[in-house]
């Protein structure tokens, strides 16, 4: 007899891409890999070289310090303060975690009591709402609007209408993934103001919150009235920075909130990779100066997908590194036109479990992979693939 599954997975569902990740590379075709989080733009030279030379040093070779190494902490507070206008101390204020996942399930094993509800937007990545659920947490879905060929738009009036006697918090990331929808100033003004009259914590997932296009200008909300005290800030190396295999993330708090969520970091995986933590504050420190062209090259591969898929239903990303298309329009689900795409040697993620407004009916194109050059022709490959 099978063992029964424990009752905290019961909810928890896979995210797909790596399904699409092991076809792509077991078919053996040049297949445009549009299907998975990753970047084919490399780190920071620095910063690989600052990792090699940490291989070698014993000191790095180390579970100490439990909480992260004092250079990354120190520019992770550095680099918050600077975001947010909040004075952030590295040795108060910040734990290093392993990878920004693990942060943000560790925030909410630390902060979320069982049966607590999560507002998170629709549509989010699964692994975050994978995560609230195993904490224990309620996802409290609350819609992005979607208008063929525009931008996402967070609807404010769901947002307040969503609180309710057993929220406890927001889950919040903006430019969300995977949408690329991003909080406007009103968006955020709406959020701090249910935050403060509800007495709830906001979790910010802050791992592409500098990845924004078209000069849009990047709030941290932990800076507006009233919630310095209750927005905890988790960021990440993968993105922003380039660097996901080194896996690197970072918590950010209130310094009440401190004692429960490094009780829970040593609980949990104890500390991230040590040869990896200076090479990410150099990575960290450096991206002032090397974000404009990373992100000019995002924007540009962006701006030839909706060029290529102009006329067809996509919500135009305000940032981030991935764009939606609404598929059921044309009678079928994502994963129906994902198995199509693979015949026009094309690999890309259905949304089942991304949503429930905004889910199966849409399929996932990541333009952080591919340059311009092999994401021109795409248009008509989805084309061909939906018949039209």
């Amino acid at each position: 007899m099978p063992r029964p599954r424990p009752a905290r997975l019961q909810h928890i569902a896979g995210i797909g891409v790596d399904r699409m990740g092991a076809t792509a590379d077991a078919c053996g075709q040049d297949l445009l890999r549009l299907e998975n989080l990753d970047v084919d733009l490399p780190p920071d030279e620095m910063a690989v070289a600052r990792t090699r030379e940490a291989a070698a040093l014993d000191a790095d070779n180390s579970y100490l310090p439990f909480v992260g190494q004092v250079p990354l902490r120190e520019a992770v507070a550095r680099h918050v303060s600077r975001a947010s206008g909040v004075d952030y101390s590295g040795a108060r204020n910040c734990v290093i975690s392993a990878g920004g996942l693990a942060g943000i399930l560790n925030v909410l094993l630390a902060t979320i009591e069982v049966g607590d509800e999560v507002i998170v937007t629709d549509p989010t990545y699964a692994g975050l709402i994978n995560r609230v659920r195993l904490a224990g947490g309620t996802p409290r879905f609350v819609p992005f609007r979607f208008t063929p060929g525009g931008q996402w738009r967070l609807d404010r009036e769901a947002l307040e209408g969503a609180v309710g006697t057993k929220t406890r918090a927001m889950l919040l990331m903006s430019p969300a993934m995977p949408c690329g929808g991003m909080l406007e100033e009103a968006d955020w003004s709406a959020v701090a103001s249910l935050c403060r009259k509800h007495d709830l914590l906001l979790i910010l997932d802050a791992a592409m919150e500098r990845l924004v296009f078209d000069g849009r200008r990047l709030i941290h909300p932990a800076g507006l009235p009233g919630m310095a005290e209750r927005t905890i800030t988790v960021g990440s190396s993968a993105k922003e920075l380039r660097m996901i295999g080194w896996r690197v993330g970072w918590i950010v708090a209130p310094e009440a909130l401190m004692p429960d969520l490094v009780a829970v970091s040593l609980a949990n995986v104890v500390v991230p990779v040590g040869i990896a933590q200076e090479a990410v504050a150099v990575a960290l420190e450096r991206s002032r100066e090397t974000m404009a062209s990373y992100v000019a090259e995002l924007q540009a591969r962006r701006d030839v997908m909706m060029k290529e898929l102009a006329g067809l239903p996509f919500g135009a990303p305000a940032g981030g590194w991935s764009m939606l298309l609404r598929v059921c329009d044309y009678g079928i689900d994502g994963a129906t036109l994902a198995q199509r795409l693979l015949q026009q040697r094309v690999c890309a993620t259905a949304m089942d479990g991304w949503g429930e407004t905004h889910g199966p009916q849409y399929i996932r194109f990541v333009f952080s992979n591919e340059p311009v050059a092999r994401l021109e022709g795409l248009g008509k490959r989805v084309r061909a693939a939906l018949g039209v």
